[in-house]
């Protein structure tokens, strides 16, 4: 075969790195200016919250302002990152008149700092992403953009804003990519999303916003270069089995507080008050108020945190329920904040506990528990692999890998974000509507209700045919 170059292809491959450089890098820089602005409020909030303690008591109140702000101002708003998501998706079918509005990035700000104010739990994750949207809209309807050019700068944005509050930016790239469909890559964005995640971080730290590091050290440290340690790998295989149900429980756990809620409460501002009222009732159960607000470090000797778990002693065998509890009551009954941050202690601190229970490096699954049970809520195990490499470092990529993927595959079809589509099934042979939502793949699973039901239909029909023999 003669030897055969386009110059052409490879002048329109240039050109088109160039102009995404030119798109993303501004687009980047302003949602990482605005990721700062978020991380410097929340950090003036929670300690705001430390020194106040009777803020709590205003948690209700909060709920309630939050909830008619959004009712009067914010509107579609309301859909948070699903909306996002059908935005992105409907770009990518056919245009579906879906707009993320300009108002968006200033309200979730609003309620994301209000709700840690007052005592909320709640993460920064899908603040951060929001925002990301919301700017990345706005400037993409500036300049007119096609429908796939707003497609792509809207993923951008969320590579943006995700690397930003984190500070990891090749996992920001690869999470918006990732997080779409379950299953499934979206490749034709990379360039973009890598470059607007590079500069959201970059951006972020130049106002001087340092990000939270974690450490795995100590007994793990010497298995870093050691050959492949067989009964490790089975620990961590156990361990991940309990980290992808767990993060289908907080998935499930909040969908259905949120379901429970608008069920039964009519007037919208009421359901993030009795929410409010059941957090503080926890508080003074528990005795404690390790479980308010993010989680990932007090000033406070003694507090459960997420640096905390990386310790043998840093967190108690519930911890990871009780962050799983409060995080679901704040967030299903309408107060607003990301999910991952809370995963993220939910994730140390159950691997706390099952590196005790296992007899392994507790700093070590601690770190697993972090991005595993993240993976499995959300679907991304490759973006939550990275993760664990930005922060931890490579030594432990073959575990990481293993925990995060086991972790996907053993959450099943739940998920923190509803408007997720199946991009390719879990497992083969599964008929799932390929294309549709998680939200839908839900409706076609029976429920607790229908389970019951028909326990009781068939418990009916056994004493009826126990009766008949009788007879």
């Amino acid at each position: 075969m003669p030897f055969r170059w386009s110059p052409r292809e490879h002048l329109s491959l240039g050109m088109y790195i160039l102009k995404w450089l030119c798109l993303a890098t501004p687009v980047a820089a302003v949602i990482g200016s605005a990721c700062a602005l978020f991380l410097w409020l929340l950090e003036r909030a929670t300690q705001l919250r430390i020194e106040t303690p009777w803020l709590l008591f205003l948690l209700p109140v909060a709920g309630a302002g939050i909830s008619i702000l959004y009712s009067r101002v914010g509107h579609v708003s309301e859909g948070g990152n699903n909306l996002l998501m059908d935005a992105i998706h409907g770009h990518e079918d056919a245009d579906s008149g879906i707009i993320i509005p300009r108002r968006m990035a200033p309200l979730i700000l609003l309620a994301t700092v209000t709700t840690h104010m007052f005592g909320g739990s709640a993460g920064r994750e899908g603040t951060a992403v929001q925002m990301g949207g919301s700017i990345a809209s706005t400037i993409g309807r500036w300049f007119r953009l096609s429908r796939v050019d707003m497609r792509t700068l809207l993923l951008a944005g969320i590579a943006a804003g995700f690397g930003g509050v984190f500070g990891t930016p090749l996992t920001g790239a690869v999470f918006a990519m990732e997080v779409l469909a379950v299953g499934r890559m979206n490749y034709d964005a990379l360039i973009p999303c890598l470059i607007a995640a590079i500069i959201g971080d970059w951006a972020c730290g130049v106002w001087g916003i340092h990000h939270d590091h974690y450490f795995i050290s100590s007994a793990a440290a010497d298995l870093g270069g050691a050959p492949l340690n067989w009964l490790l790998t089975a620990k961590v295989a156990i361990a991940a089995v309990a980290f992808g149900l767990v993060s289908a429980m907080f998935a499930e756990m909040i969908h259905g507080i949120h379901h429970i809620f608008k069920r039964t409460i009519a007037l919208p501002f009421l359901r993030p008050v009795i929410g409010g009222l059941i957090v503080i009732g926890l508080v003074y159960l528990l005795g404690t108020r390790d479980y308010l607000g993010l989680g990932a470090s007090s000033p406070t000797p003694g507090t459960v945190t997420i640096q905390s778990c990386f310790s043998p002693q840093g967190a108690h065998t519930w911890s990871w329920w009780w962050k799983l509890l409060f995080t679901a009551v704040t967030l299903g009954s309408g107060f607003k904040g990301g999910e991952v941050t809370p995963l993220f202690f939910i994730g140390a601190a159950l691997g706390n506990t099952l590196g005790l229970l296992l007899g392994a490096p507790v700093d070590l699954f601690a770190g697993l528990g972090f991005i595993a049970v993240f993976a499995g809520a959300a679907n991304t195990p490759l973006a939550c692999t990275l993760m664990g490499i930005e922060l931890f470092g490579s030594q432990y990529t073959l575990y990481f890998t293993i925990a995060c993927f086991l972790s996907y595959l053993l959450s099943g079809y739940s998920g923190i974000y509803l408007s997720q589509r199946i991009g390719t099934p879990k497992l083969d042979g599964e008929h799932l509507p390929l294309g549709d939502s998680l939200r839908a793949t839900r409706e076609l699973r029976p429920g607790w209700g229908t389970y019951l039901a028909r326990r009781r239909t068939k418990a009916a029909a056994t004493f009826d045919r126990d009766k008949q023999t009788e007879d």
